[in-house]
């Protein structure tokens, strides 16, 4: 049901999407849905955690690695994140399209998750400046959101079959480290 759901979401829009749109691409009948679901946004929410429950057991996978000085923690970070982002296009396009959708309470508690990664993004980038690693003259706010950047807008012009998706991550990950890399 749920990835039934992604793919109207992502083909239609969340507000174009009915109920009955996500009971006809399950085959069930839309009252049989209610059973499942509370609401279209009940779903919407439950999509949205899940893209969350994911990414953040690959924020406690690399956060957990031994050895990593902070720039290789964060190169690893963004590796994982883009090849997730790669494997799951429509899953990243709803989020980041109807995230808005979400009522206030709920939409909140979306967003609360997202900045536990903010946090951990900018906190590696200003471990990166205080260890010399980083450029000390980059705003670690504004290298955080270039970061991300570089991690989210990959399901803006990705198509599966054109680049390889892990040397992707991979170059993406290079690109943003090189960014922040402090000048020789």
């Amino acid at each position: 049901m749920l990835d039934a759901a992604i793919e109207v979401f992502a083909r239609k829009g969340y507000v174009e999407t009915s109920v009955q749109d996500i009971a006809d691409a399950v085959g069930l009948l839309k009252g049989s849905l209610y059973h499942y679901i509370d609401s279209k946004e009940g779903l919407l929410y439950r999509l949205l955690n899940e893209v969350h429950d994911d990414v953040e057991a690959i924020l406690a996978e690399v956060a957990d690695f031994p050895g990593l000085g902070p720039l290789e923690r964060l190169e690893r970070y963004v590796e994982r994140q883009v090849a997730y982002n790669l494997a799951n296009l429509d899953r990243i396009s709803v989020y980041y399209h109807d995230v808005h959708h979400l009522g206030d309470q709920r939409r909140q508690v979306i967003l609360g998750r997202r900045r536990v990664h903010e946090r951990f993004v900018a906190r590696l980038v200003a471990e990166a400046q205080v260890a010399g690693e980083a450029d000390p003259t980059l705003d670690p706010v504004i290298a955080t959101n270039c970061v991300f950047a570089t991690i989210i807008w990959v399901y803006r012009w990705y198509r599966p079959g054109r680049f390889d998706a892990e040397a992707l991550a991979r170059d993406c990950a290079r690109y943003a480290i090189e960014a922040l890399r402090a000048p020789a």
